[in-house]
């Protein structure tokens, strides 16, 4: 199954889905409003910051993820349902989007992401819904994903002996040059570069299976290899799991990320080109 689902696609099979909206954006807390004024007919809001990550320890990154009781009430009180799929959209790049996917994904829910969100929805000319959709509650019973496709800080370290850790970040944060979030600026060493943006369009699509294939060659991850990926704080690092899944490559995801590497006393720090 293709990770992702055009507009045209969903609008033809509306009713076949269960609808998660889950509009996000780093440093911004309006999502719910903009979820309220419109979205997909039958969507139901979810909270990145409340439901798709939880409150950790600054050695644990700023998003961890829920632990697998919290995901699956959560998920049953968005009305998910045994044996209906699942489409998440956002407006920003797919990238919450993408955390919605990995998260759920790796819980046994079988979860598309809608190529371009919201603004292609309504490029398509897609009906809008006002307000807040209720669900009733649902009966999904998630598996217990445990550490499937998650690495900690501890095998982040060690990935680059046997596989490809890819960092996630634009190039110059990789390189140290420079940190606006983060206490110590740098890179895991090993670690690989594949800023996020050589796997996106400029109006913040993916690129064609081949081209992102293309694009984890480069650096050395290519199929069959052991990929692990990491970002500033885990949500990016999923976006590039969804990528690889577009290019037929399997990334486990360093949720803690950089974030989490750079609270830990006595990680070592690489800066510059690998």
């Amino acid at each position: 199954m293709h990770p992702l689902i055009s507009a045209a696609d969903l609008h033809d099979r509306l009713g076949a889905f269960h609808l998660l909206d889950v509009r996000w954006s780093l440093g911004r807390s309006d999502g719910h409003a903009q979820y309220v004024a419109g979205h997909i007919p039958g969507a139901v809001f979810v909270d990145v910051e409340r439901d798709l990550t939880r409150h950790g320890e600054p050695h644990e990154g700023r998003h961890p993820l829920p632990d697998d009781a919290a995901l699956a009430g959560a998920a049953r009180r968005w009305g998910l349902r045994q044996g209906v799929p699942v489409v998440v959209y956002d407006d920003d790049r797919m990238l919450p989007a993408s955390r919605a996917w990995w998260a759920l994904r790796r819980a046994g829910i079988e979860v598309r992401v809608l190529d371009g969100g919201w603004r292609a929805w309504l490029a398509a000319g897609g009906a809008v819904e006002t307000g807040e959709t209720t669900a009733a509650v649902g009966d999904v019973d998630l598996l217990a994903p445990g550490d499937a496709g998650v690495i900690d800080t501890r095998s982040a370290a060690s990935w680059p002996d046997a596989g490809v850790l890819l960092d996630a970040r634009a190039a110059e944060r990789y390189r140290g040059e420079v940190e606006p979030i983060d206490p110590v600026a740098g890179h895991i060493p090993g670690a690989k570069n594949l800023p996020i943006a050589r796997v996106l369009t400029e109006d913040g699509r993916f690129r064609a299976a081949t081209d992102i294939a293309a694009a984890f060659d480069a650096v050395g991850a290519a199929e069959g290899t052991p990929i692990a990926a990491y970002c500033g704080s885990g949500i990016t690092a999923a976006q590039l799991a969804l990528a690889g899944a577009i290019a037929v490559r399997e990334v486990s995801v360093y949720p803690g990320s950089w974030s989490a590497w750079s609270n830990t006393p006595g990680r070592p720090i690489a800066t510059g080109v690998e």
